[in-house]
């Protein structure tokens, strides 16, 4: 872009999500706001917040079939939210879609057992394109038609948030008018389970962010997807408006795989609120990325207090009623966040019980009514990757 050139606005314009809680957006918002989880007892004597009964929501068996369960996530999550964004024809080329990369797990975990368990040599015939990382993004690309740069991100649990970062990205430099993005994940498989209990960070039941001994995380699966466009264009076609993706924070930490680092998150939000032109006392309200582990959340308490001098604004996790959704997090929690804004309610970090003096926050116990003019929805990965985005009312 040329100096003195305005950098291009970015609107949101329509939302679709599917949770444990529920299999679209509204429903899975009100459940939020009723203080409900959708983790319940899963596998071998471990919860998990499992997506139940998802019956495909309309999508035509052949594209089913193509698609592994978390694709088949992002796919509906996406015909919910180009629905709502009520998107007329278009050029084409001028649009996109970016999701987070995930892995098939769902049916890698299938193929393997009748490959190795039952000594069938024979799998699925689609597993190649099902287990695609960029499978998600090449359906939601032909579902709608979208012809402009269509492409998966990986960065862990960020993903999604660098996704939605990317696409933003994309219509600032001109490169789209309307992107599709966000994720989905559908990990709940025995093995990517095992996984995570060798890294003991598991809880053996709920998941309580923030909250004095809090036992971990539970793992969830789900999608948020967004309708980002350029303002102007939206503006002209008279799209419903529902908030502006105004900053972009993206930082790394350059230092362990595993263990968080205060500075970097702290980085990428002062980077999301510089790139808004937002002082930090306009912000009203943060979702956390908030896993439930004492060293995350620990972690990113310290960074809050540092980005906001020792008075971070109301913050609330809604992994305690999600799970962690792991590539999907990044975008349904963006999708709870902008739900905050215009609907003028905080969510409450669902199992929360006492204060934890390592976690000075105010971590909304209750659903709160308030009036905000922005607000932050942060993603930290393994791997030390980090992305802020922050929203402004519209």
């Amino acid at each position: 872009m040329s100096q003195g050139v305005a950098r291009r606005r970015v609107a949101v314009t329509g939302l679709g999500a599917i949770s444990a809680l529920a299999p679209d957006l509204p429903a899975t918002w009100n459940a939020l706001l009723e203080g409900r989880t959708g983790i319940a007892p899963f596998l071998n004597g471990r919860t998990a917040a499992a997506v139940l009964g998802f019956n495909g929501a309309g999508i035509p068996e052949r594209r089913l079939d193509q698609l592994d369960r978390g694709g088949q996530f992002a796919l509906a999550a996406a015909r919910e939210a180009w629905a709502n964004a009520a998107v007329p024809p278009g050029d084409e080329a001028r649009r996109a879609a970016v999701l987070g990369a995930a892995v098939g797990l769902d049916t890698l975990d299938h193929g393997y057992k009748r490959l190795y368990g039952e000594n069938n040599p024979r799998v699925h015939p689609l597993t190649v394109p099902r287990v695609m990382p960029s499978g998600g993004a090449s359906a939601v690309s032909a579902e709608f038609g979208l012809r402009g740069p269509s492409f998966a991100v990986a960065s862990a649990c960020a993903s999604s948030a660098h996704a939605i970062a990317q696409a933003a990205l994309l219509i600032r430099a001109g490169l789209a008018d309307l992107v599709v993005a966000g994720g989905a994940d559908a990990a709940l498989t025995p093995g990517n389970l095992q996984a995570w209990e060798a890294l003991r960070v598991l809880s053996p039941d709920v998941c309580r962010p923030f909250s004095a001994g809090r036992p971990g995380l539970v793992l969830g699966e789900g999608a948020g997807v967004l309708v980002l466009e350029d303002w102007d264009a939206a503006e002209a076609r008279g799209a419903a408006i529902l908030a502006e993706l105004a900053g972009i924070g993206m930082t790394g930490d350059a230092g362990d795989l595993t263990a968080p680092d205060p500075e970097g998150a702290a980085a990428a939000m002062r980077a999301a609120l510089d790139d808004a032109g937002t002082a930090p006392g306009e912000v009203g309200y943060v979702n956390a990325h908030g896993t439930g582990t004492r060293l995350n959340d620990r972690t990113e308490a310290a960074a809050l207090h540092k980005v906001f001098a020792g008075d971070p604004p109301p913050t609330s996790s809604s992994k305690g009623a999600l799970g962690h959704t792991l590539v999907a997090a990044g975008g349904i929690e963006a999708v709870v966040t902008i739900m905050a804004l215009r609907e003028g309610v905080l969510p409450p970090t669902a199992g929360f019980e006492r204060a934890d003096p390592e976690c000075p926050l105010d971590p909304v116990p209750e659903p709160r009514p308030a009036s905000i003019g922005a607000a932050l929805s942060n993603s930290f990965a393994f791997g030390g990757l980090n992305c802020s985005l922050l929203f402004r009312a519209a």
